[in-house]
């Protein structure tokens, strides 16, 4: 998995993974501000970024990004935390007309019954109704750093209703793997949950019993 698209095998297990186990597997500050959330429940994705910086209030380097972008990309924007309507329905369409698999935004979108309609996963500050202009456009296609982690063109864009975390591509392979195996080691702590375990003992905090008593 070395390459910068993302296979749908690869993708499939990045979501089954899921955000809360890569972050924890990656040991790095790779988790987005927990403010930007799913617009509509249930929305998830994973694939390679596109970065993309936007002067506040002005969407044009995303209009110009829908022609640059990778199929499969996961468009990744920077507004400084900027809340304005800089995404709607209209933009919905030209992405999946793109081939973009989704939308990472530390501002804001609009048009929220449409993008549910079109089960196009949105992750944003928030929702707006105000307006954008389209007068600059900062950088499209060139890394930037969003809520104060680094992003760069193919790193790895993962989305559920715990968050987003982006994992640098030169360590992709490595997180995923680590993933795998805490994955297999929680599945083998439900098991012995399930068997009448107690979480201090599995977690190694009997240690701790008598001082809390």
């Amino acid at each position: 998995m070395n390459e910068t698209c993302l296979n749908i095998a690869a993708q499939a297990q990045a979501l089954a993974l899921g955000t809360a186990t890569l972050y924890e597997a990656s040991g790095q500050p790779c988790s987005l501000d927990p403010a930007l959330r799913p617009v509509w429940s249930g929305a998830a994705m994973a694939g390679p970024a596109y970065p993309v910086r936007c002067s506040p209030g002005d969407n044009l380097a995303i209009h110009l990004a829908m022609e640059r972008a990778p199929r499969g990309s996961v468009l990744v924007v920077c507004t400084d935390d900027f809340v304005a309507g800089y995404w709607g329905e209209v933009l919905t369409a030209a992405a999946e007309a793109a081939g973009l698999i989704g939308l990472v935004i530390d501002g804001g979108v609009r048009d929220v019954a449409a993008l549910q309609r079109r089960r196009f996963p949105v992750f944003a500050r928030g929702i707006s109704v105000r307006g954008t202009i389209k007068a600059s456009a900062p950088s499209v296609g060139r890394p930037i750093l969003i809520t104060g982690v680094p992003v760069a063109t193919g790193d790895l864009v993962v989305a559920d209703e715990d968050g987003v975390v982006v994992l640098p591509l030169a360590d992709r392979d490595r997180v995923m793997a680590a993933g795998e195996a805490r994955a297999a080691k929680e599945a083998d702590m439900m098991r012995r949950l399930a068997e009448g375990r107690s979480t201090v003992d599995l977690l190694g905090l009997s240690a701790w019993r008598e001082s809390a008593a």
